[in-house]
């Protein structure tokens, strides 16, 4: 394998792993410890060989100066598919404690979930998206500008609500104890909707 061949295979893996993240020329350079100027070099080589192979389903694409691995334009029918027609499979415990969060807390960034759930939520956020009951609403302000999520017109009409208004108030709770901060939105959240889908 030669070395463009293993930066290529390298920055592929990083920016999997980040997902809709994404990492800027600056962070891979630093991260695989080469130079800008070749990991820009790279990047466009993987980005020309992605767009020109019609037999793989993904792409990378830009977005102010963030690179992220993403599906290809011309496949919008058959994810569009995925997201009306998901699978039988009831949503993970972990996916419904992030929906919960999200629908209470929005616009949230991924970190601030974390920071209540107190683990990683980047495969939950992931499933959420898919089945079309969040999306990215936005970017925070300052640094790195994190992707803001909130909940979409899926998520109404999932859970029956006419706006997100009608979700009930959640009862007053303690500062500074997350733990129990996302016990009583998980207690909340599932007695509401216990009844749904």
């Amino acid at each position: 394998m030669t070395k463009t061949m293993m930066l290529q295979s390298r920055i592929e893996a990083l920016l999997f792993v980040v997902g809709d993240d994404g990492l800027t020329i600056k962070q891979l350079a630093l991260l695989l410890s080469e130079a800008e100027e070749l990991v820009a070099q790279t990047m466009d080589s993987l980005r020309t060989a992605y767009d020109e192979d019609l037999t793989r389903g993904i792409t990378i694409k830009e977005i102010a100066g963030v690179y992220q691995l993403t599906t290809k334009h011309e496949l919008a029918d058959t994810i569009q598919r995925l997201v009306e027609n998901p699978t039988a499979q009831s949503l993970s415990q972990a996916s419904l404690e992030v929906l919960a969060i999200v629908a209470y807390k929005q616009p949230i960034t991924r970190v601030a979930v974390e920071d209540l759930r107190g683990v990683k939520c980047e495969r939950p956020l992931q499933t959420l998206a898919s089945r079309g009951l969040v999306k990215e609403v936005g970017r925070s302000e300052g640094t790195g500008r994190a992707i803001l999520y909130g909940t979409t017109k899926e998520f109404l009409n999932y859970f029956g609500l006419n706006s997100i208004e009608e979700m009930p108030p959640l009862p007053e709770e303690e500062q500074g104890d997350t733990e129990q901060e996302t016990d009583l939105f998980m207690t909340k959240f599932q007695e509401t909707f216990s009844g749904a889908k």
